[in-house]
């Protein structure tokens, strides 16, 4: 039986000395006090989180340890003082360049050294997301997949298989198109979705490293490489391949489409799912494959929003902090907190198990093993907030109006010039 005790959630305080050691059963014999801040404050992460500092406590009983949880809209305001004043000795936030502000304050401590052993192989797949500047600066907990989830009955009426490159795909869309369905449900009403589109575009045609270059402002927007990202984007704009009128739904407006059948697919991240499923799309109907190759040799990675855990700069106890990261991410532990009555997400660790769920076991063997390309964190995440919003917004009007294209870049490239310095 599954246990997530409360840990108690003492205030910051002094930190006592640390001895290690080591235990006759492999443990690492820790001491002192071993301070843990925490976003993770919906009620099931929460439990999670408690639970985690329970069993850790268990297998270090000279070691105390007190966890603070604050408010995930919270924390996201509150971080950079309290890494800067009273910095905890682990922290939660997010990967790729959502730690770029912290890693350049020095605020995140290297942790290079905890990656060079042979365990964190396991956790090859998100090793890119946690890098910046060739170090590693933290560990993820939990991520989950985008993809292409789509009406297989549509596509088995009109003898259609999973497309394996874009032309494949394309074909596919016109016969989705012949038949009198739309080939893509999105909306765009609130402007992130857009950017899943982009993303995987932008990294099936020129690679990861540029996206995340691009994202980080190492590259322009207009440039022959992004332009390429767009002209294929057009591609499926002048077919006609979307629901028409997106501006005018959230995401799940859209979801109507898929479910009537008026459109044969969306892509989207897992949590899509759940309320496909109760809109009454069960696995017979429902299907799943990674959005396929562009640019002949160019891996293929995904979009795959990771949570992190990070050591301050000014950690107080390393040692033990190292120690909690390892059995974060340790396999036993990652099918634990990801399991469906917990986070029903993915593990990060590849030795890991997920639950029994066609698209979690999907997700979970393309991200651990057939995503050698890299992870990226989404638009909004891997952006600056000020450049996300500006770029998400070109993106939309991309989509209503293509020949805009000259004109959106330009105001891309202009506002990524201030933005980036």
């Amino acid at each position: 039986m599954r246990s997530f005790l409360k840990a108690s959630t003492a205030a910051l305080g002094l930190v006592g000395a640390l001895t290690v050691g080591a235990f006759a059963d492999g443990h690492a014999k820790l001491q002192g006090t071993l301070k843990i801040s925490s976003d993770m404050s919906n009620p099931a992460p929460r439990a999670v989180m408690e639970g985690m500092v329970e069993r850790f406590k268990e297998l270090h009983p000279d070691l105390e340890v007190e966890l603070t949880i604050t408010d995930r809209e919270a924390w996201k305001t509150q971080i950079r003082n309290v890494l800067s004043a009273n910095p905890p000795d682990v922290a939660n936030w997010y990967a790729a360049n959502r730690m770029r502000p912290y890693v350049d304050a020095g605020l995140f401590m290297d942790i290079s050294d905890l990656w060079a052993e042979d365990d964190m192989a396991a956790l090859a797949s998100t090793k890119g997301a946690m890098t910046l500047d060739g170090k590693q600066w933290g560990v993820p907990y939990t991520y989950y997949q985008w993809g292409v989830y789509y009406r297989k009955d549509i596509y088995e009426e009109l003898g259609l298989n999973e497309p394996s490159n874009f032309e494949e795909m394309k074909s596919n869309c016109q016969a989705i198109l012949d038949s009198g369905r739309k080939c893509y449900t999105i909306g765009t009403k609130f402007l992130w979705t857009a950017g899943g589109w982009f993303d995987y575009l932008n990294m099936r045609t020129n690679g990861y490293q540029y996206h995340a270059d691009l994202m980080a402002g190492k590259h322009k927007w207009d440039s022959d490489e992004v332009r390429a990202t767009f002209g294929n984007w057009k591609e499926l704009l002048d077919m006609g391949a979307f629901v028409d009128n997106h501006t005018s739904y959230s995401w799940q407006e859209s979801l109507p489409f898929i479910v009537s059948g008026d459109a044969a697919a969306i892509l989207k991240g897992n949590f899509a799912v759940p309320p496909l499923r109760e809109a009454g799309l069960d696995d017979s109907k429902l299907d799943f494959y990674q959005f396929p190759e562009i640019t002949a040799g160019v891996a293929l990675a995904e979009d795959a929003p990771t949570d992190t855990f990070h050591i301050p700069a000014g950690a107080e106890n390393p040692e033990a902090a190292k120690e909690f990261l390892r059995f974060v991410v340790s396999a036993d532990n990652q099918t634990l907190i990801n399991g469906g009555d917990a986070l029903g997400q993915l593990p990060v660790n590849a030795n890991s198990s997920v639950d029994d769920d066609k698209f979690l076991k999907e997700g979970f063997t393309m991200l651990s093993s057939n995503s050698p390309g890299g992870v990226a964190q989404f638009f909004d995440r891997d952006a600056p907030a000020e450049m996300a919003k500006v770029g998400m917004e070109g993106l939309q009007e991309f989509m209503v109006k293509p020949d805009n294209l000259d004109k959106i870049l330009a105001r891309l490239d202009k506002a990524a010039e201030r933005i980036y310095k």
